[in-house]
């Protein structure tokens, strides 16, 4: 079976442990994480993780049932493949000290709609926000890009 990227969004009661009790479900069955965001709703109450992971419908099926049987675990839901909105923000450092790279990067940054966050005669640091922006940033090596730190996927449903 084909294995994909798969998101899921899981509402919690936000309290100590549940987090570590998801990803340590996960772990203990040999499933990995590939980003996660947590951040708790308009109700303080509770908190929406998105997570994603690597595998096909079988493997993403044991997810969602293991997830589902955990305490304080209010829903848990498979947003792969529906209509969501899904965005991820990359900080990206480049060295842009080499002949022309500086104008590379800039003509890049207006292009995407990318933001210049800073910069000075031998670096600078970009923000890319986008739907599926990893390939996307790991194909800028050849552009001077020193290092980067991501938020991991945000998603929601569309009404």
């Amino acid at each position: 079976m084909d294995e994909r990227e798969n998101v899921i969004s899981i509402l919690v009661n936000n309290k100590p442990d549940v987090l570590a009790r998801i990803s340590g479900t996960l772990s203990g069955r040999g499933f990995n994480i590939e980003s996660i965001s947590a951040n708790i709703t308009k109700d303080p109450n509770k908190t929406k993780i998105i997570l994603t992971t690597i595998g096909n419908k079988t493997t993403l099926a044991k997810i969602l049932k293991q997830i589902a049987k955990l305490v304080d675990i209010i829903t848990v839901e498979d947003l792969t493949g529906r209509k969501a909105v899904r965005r991820e923000m990359f900080l990206v450092r480049f060295n842009w000290q080499l002949e022309g790279r500086k104008e590379k990067i800039a003509a890049l940054v207006e292009k995407k709609k990318w933001k210049l966050l800073c910069a000075n005669d031998d670096t600078c640091i970009v923000e890319i926000t986008g739907e599926n922006g990893l390939a996307e940033v790991m194909a800028l090596t050849d552009l001077g890009m020193e290092d980067f730190t991501r938020t991991g996927v945000v998603a929601i449903e569309k009404a």
